[in-house]
């Protein structure tokens, strides 16, 4: 009976230490408060970036508006998963702008561009996510939320936004570039262009 009771307390410490080693691999990049670990990106036609009740407000510019990862670890490059939740307040063009890296390359996920419908990635073989085979049209509502999650892999870049898959891009042996608009938000950053944004619970979780 004692080594029954021995094994089942070892078997519940083992388990514990493997849940709480899974917990430790989501990190949560937005304190709610302000923009610590982030900096306001400076693409010269920003609008003003605040905190707003929890939300991070990025104001409509002349452009793009957005922040940059500047926190105290290196953004990874490979298996990792970001999500977030992201709203189109006004304006009428990409909400969600998230530029990310692919091992030693960048692309960018754009959400609702193009005059307001277009998601896709930019840029795949030299083409825009408006003209590669990402590219797809969604209608997007002002003022509701969006949950949107990324995943990069060895070979793959997938999106999910409200849960359902959207894109599954196979990149490896392919060209990843972003435009010279976003370069300023490597090595990881977020972005509206001509629109205001709202953006909460910005997380990232680390795969094996």
């Amino acid at each position: 009976m004692l080594k029954l009771l021995l094994a089942a307390l070892c078997f519940l410490l083992t388990n514990g230490d493997a849940s709480d080693e899974k917990k430790e691999k989501t990190i949560s990049l937005y304190n709610g408060y302000d923009l610590t670990n982030w900096v306001v990106t400076d693409f010269g036609t920003q609008g003003s970036v605040k905190v707003e009740n929890g939300t991070l407000i990025l104001n409509m510019g002349e452009g793009a508006t957005g922040i940059t990862w500047n926190g105290d670890f290196e953004f990874p490059k490979m298996n990792y998963e970001v999500s977030l939740d992201a709203m189109r307040v006004d304006g009428n063009d990409f909400f969600c702008g998230m530029t990310f890296p692919v091992n030693n390359d960048y692309l960018t996920l754009i959400v609702g561009g193009w005059s307001g419908t277009v998601v896709g990635l930019s840029s795949l073989d030299g083409f825009d996510a408006s003209e590669n085979e990402t590219g797809l049209s969604m209608s997007f509502q002002k003022k509701r939320w969006y949950d949107i999650r990324l995943r990069v892999a060895a070979d793959s870049v997938k999106v999910w936004i409200d849960n359902k898959k959207v894109i599954d891009c196979y990149t490896a042996d392919r060209d990843l570039s972003i435009r010279s608009e976003v370069l300023l938000s490597r090595p990881f950053g977020l972005a509206s262009w001509y629109t205001k944004a709202a953006l909460k619970d910005i997380r990232l979780k680390l795969l094996d």
